[in-house]
């Protein structure tokens, strides 16, 4: 059994970097191109995974640990690629290294840790977090856009600016791992930090 003190089985932290590459935070969006075309192509072959997995939990009561695996690898890619597209960090996403931004997801025990039929309405209840992270990442949006004037003018990202993305981050990859990854039936904490 949980209890609110222990940490939430999905975890982001992004390491602040400080000062910025102006000429790099410039032209982010077309340096940005090759990998997001990597993550498109990517993530569109892992999405398909989630129904059949939503079906394993619901029958076999199994979560393989090669799926997880692959799962939680490919939300690190598309994590890291958030994170540079952001201006969180200069360094160029990395398709198999954590670099500065790191995310924990714990393993679940299908039969002790998930309830078999949860699956089948996790999307619907994660509703209420989709309408409040439509408002945050807008706020993000706006966010990212004054930190990109601030790095061209300072070579600094503000870090109040920072901290809010990577919360706004934080919350996203909460509710993913509870309604798309299936990793947990705790339902996630409507909470930046």
């Amino acid at each position: 059994m949980t209890t609110q003190t222990d940490p939430y089985p999905a975890r982001l932290e992004v390491d602040y970097q400080g000062e910025h590459d102006r000429l790099s935070t410039f032209f982010r969006p077309i340096w940005a191109l090759p990998i997001a075309v990597v993550v498109a192509f990517v993530s569109a072959t892992g999405e398909g995974l989630g129904a059949a997995l939503m079906l394993m939990i619901l029958f076999r009561r199994k979560y393989p640990r090669w799926w997880f695996d692959f799962s939680r690898e490919l939300t690190g890619l598309g994590a890291r690629f958030a994170a540079y597209l952001a201006l969180l960090t200069d360094r160029y996403p990395s398709t198999d290294e954590e670099q500065s931004v790191r995310i924990e997801v714990d393993y679940p025990d299908a039969d002790r840790d998930l309830n078999r039929w949860l699956p089948l309405v996790k999307w619907f209840l994660a509703i209420p977090h989709y309408v409040v992270l439509a408002f945050l990442v807008t706020g993000a949006a706006v966010a990212v856009l004054i930190a990109w004037f601030a790095v061209l003018f300072t070579g600094r990202f503000p870090r109040g600016l920072f901290d809010y993305v990577v919360g706004v981050g934080r919350w996203c990859l909460r509710v993913h791992a509870y309604a798309v990854l299936l990793t947990t039936d705790r339902y996630p904490p409507f909470s930046l930090t």
